[in-house]
């Protein structure tokens, strides 16, 4: 027998892991630190804790019970990050919603995930209005009043009165289980409904610790909220700055010289977002030839950028970090950490080594190319395409209510992300296209993702996507939707195209070019299926 078996758990070694812990850690070694910075207040760690634990209370004497749902409908906001504390310390799992999204999905959203109370800001008060017309059974409605310009609400009470009916000190309730459902997320889907992803205490509490590592935070961190808390609970940095004993900065709205001035400031130090962000901050800071104090951090989710944002974003101040990942790994799955040696490189050589999507982050325990077919690992030789793979500790804990897309995502003891890429020698992702997104033509594979890495090497280029093309010779062809920079002359298809012939082989080089604004999801993603669509009218 193991004479190590002999030795149990108990209450003095063992608890379920749960970010809550977290801000509790905080508050009692921070108190008076400015935990949170919104335009209507700031509170310390000491305060931000007591509201959170009101808060809870006030739930749990309105009937909320453990495994009951809460949902919030509003922008980054001291109210969103508050109750990503108080609704799991009531027991209850907190659903985050899109604020972005059109009324049916919200109304679908409420009701498939059986919300029992919404909490809104009332700038949303119309689309709320529609979505609960559409329920039999509609939550208890509390309104954020930040910014109201509506003259009757429909909810019966709002944020703060709620909050009086809570006690400050009451005691919040751990989850029985680190298993336990902390949120539900919702999917960004180009076609059908959203699938509600659920994450779990044990891998929201791993997310902030291994995010938190991997940006390198301390409690010297000012955090800018550029990146939504309400997708995949941004990233899970909602729990990652509190962990550190940082300080989270709110910004309702993406603008470039509230982020600016913000960043002056407060003494910002890292933040988060999509390329359109990076896109938007290197183009009008630029423009205007504006350069930042102090070095900030950002941390890039999405496609890799070209070297020619990356040299724009260094002049400016930013120092970008490469993240990859989905809603299904609570955000960021891999990163790209840089190697001593790579300083040594030309920019252009460096940022083709910064666009892979590197290596796992810490909560993670493999990510590996398979065989689309065969499950099996490819060679590690930057060459064999296969599908990214994921296992490990910050993986969802699957669909909510549906069974059959959790297997199928989760076969032969993986989770599988529909991405194709290699794995290289150095065991660093790259990411070469969605599997559905590979453009066959003529029996050779050309990726999207290549053909759009050389279009942002235009000057001229804002966005890029490219999608298949019907051709009767080739069977497919690429096709390139192309959003030009709005600072004078457009360049013209045939400039595009031929700048593509020049950088890459002719035959992936697009036979067509679209100029304009390209469509996106609620989340910000080019939504590559209405562009599709597009070229079959």
């Amino acid at each position: 027998m193991n004479q190590y078996k002999k030795l149990n758990k108990t209450a003095a070694n063992h608890s379920a892991l749960t970010p809550l812990t977290l801000l509790q850690r905080s508050a009692r070694v921070y108190p008076n630190k400015r935990a949170v910075i919104d335009d209507d207040m700031s509170l310390s760690y000491q305060e931000l804790y007591g509201r959170c634990r009101q808060m809870a209370d006030a739930l749990r004497a309105r009937g909320i019970v453990p495994g009951d749902t809460v949902a919030i409908l509003s922008p980054n906001s001291h109210e969103m990050l508050e109750c990503h504390y108080s609704v799991p310390m009531a027991g209850a799992v907190l659903n985050a919603i899109n604020i972005r999204l059109d009324a049916g999905t919200l109304s679908f959203i409420l009701a498939h995930g059986e919300a029992r109370v919404l909490f809104y800001d009332t700038q949303w008060e119309n689309q709320v209005r529609a979505a609960i017309a559409e329920l039999e059974v509609p939550p208890l409605l509390v309104a954020i009043e930040r910014k109201a310009d509506v003259s009757e609400g429909l909810a019966e009470l709002n944020f703060e009165s709620l909050l009086g009916e809570g006690d400050p000190d009451a005691s919040w309730m751990r989850p029985e289980d680190e298993w336990d459902a902390i949120t539900l997320n919702y999917t960004s889907g180009t076609t059908g409904n959203p699938k509600g992803v659920v994450y779990h205490h044990r891998g929201a509490y791993l997310a902030a610790l291994s995010n938190a590592m991997a940006f390198d935070m301390t409690a010297e961190t000012v955090y800018l909220w550029t990146l939504p808390m309400f997708h995949c609970n941004g990233w899970a940095y909602t729990w990652a700055i509190t962990a550190v004993g940082g300080t989270h900065v709110c910004l309702r709205e993406v603008d470039t010289r509230e982020i600016y001035r913000r960043v002056e400031e407060y003494g910002v130090t890292h933040m988060c977002g999509a390329p359109v962000v990076m896109n938007m901050l290197v183009q009008d800071l630029g423009r205007e030839n504006l350069k930042l104090s102090r070095l900030a951090r950002f941390a890039l989710g999405g496609a890799a950028p070209p070297s020619s944002v990356i040299r724009k974003a260094e002049e400016i101040g930013f120092e970008i970090t490469h993240l990859y990942g989905l809603t299904e790994t609570f955000g960021p799955s891999t990163l790209c950490v840089p190697q001593p040696e790579w300083q040594e490189l030309s920019l252009e050589e460096r940022a083709v080594m910064m666009s892979r999507q590197g290596v796992p982050t810490h909560g993670l325990d493999e990510v590996d190319i398979l065989d689309m077919l065969s499950d099996e690992p490819v060679p590690a030789d930057g060459k064999a395409m296969g599908e990214i793979c994921i296992r490990g500790n910050t993986v969802m804990k699957g669909y909510l209510k549906n069974p059959d897309a959790t297997d199928k995502a989760f076969r032969n003891g993986w989770f599988h992300t529909g991405d194709l890429a290699v794995m290289h020698p150095d065991r660093y992702v790259e990411i070469r296209d969605r599997a559905k997104d590979v453009i066959i033509s003529g029996g050779e594979n050309i990726s999207s993702l290549e053909v759009e890495e050389v279009l942002y090497r235009h000057p001229k280029v804002s966005e890029a996507a490219v999608v298949a093309m019907a051709d009767e010779k080739w069977g497919e062809v690429p096709c390139a939707f192309v959003n030009p920079i709005d600072d004078g002359e457009e360049p013209t298809p045939e400039e595009i195209i031929a700048f593509c012939r020049e950088h890459m082989a002719h035959f992936k080089a697009p036979r067509k070019v679209v100029l304009g604004e390209l469509p996106k999801t609620a989340t910000g993603k080019i939504r590559k299926n209405i562009l599709r669509d597009s070229l079959s009218r």
